[in-house]
């Protein structure tokens, strides 16, 4: 005859699950612990950043705290060279990040787009297309205000 005991951890438990007391008739007693399945956090809203340069196009989800939930580029895909730049790139980059940030429930995103490569549209048609409700698309590339100093001129 076995006896089934079940008992909460209070901290004994490397896992801190549930633990079950199993007593049988030679009197041997054997704990073992369960895992208690951890919960992802669900979240409904999140931020975009899409940095799309000329050589790459790196794309990076986040909660509206800050936090990275996933990210992706195209170099990370196994795109090399000029490839890694082009819009087939940046929505091959959006399917992946889709597929990692799903578990999170997110439904509507802000995007936050900076730089000047080819992958900009592609980019936000998928993540539109991809199930995101897109709440705001705004534009961070940076402007230079007076820029660098020229170059002296040459003398011939």
């Amino acid at each position: 005859m076995e006896e089934v005991k079940k008992t909460s951890a209070q901290g004994g438990s490397a896992m801190g699950g549930e633990v079950e007391k199993i007593t049988t008739e030679e009197s041997a007693d054997v704990t073992v612990a369960k895992k208690i399945k951890k919960s992802k956090r669900q979240i409904l809203k999140g931020r975009a950043s899409i940095q799309c340069t000329y050589n790459n196009t790196i794309i990076t989800i986040a909660d509206l705290n800050g936090a990275v939930l996933g990210w992706s580029s195209s170099g990370h895909l196994g795109f090399k060279g000029a490839k890694k730049s082009t819009p087939y790139a940046a929505t091959q980059v959006v399917a992946d990040l889709t597929e990692k940030v799903k578990k999170y429930g997110i439904a509507e995103l802000e995007v936050f787009v900076k730089g000047v490569g080819s992958g900009r549209e592609g980019s936000i048609r998928a993540l539109a297309n991809n199930g995101f409700n897109l709440v705001s698309i705004k534009d961070l590339t940076a402007i230079p205000h007076n820029g660098c100093r020229p170059r002296r001129p040459r003398r011939i």
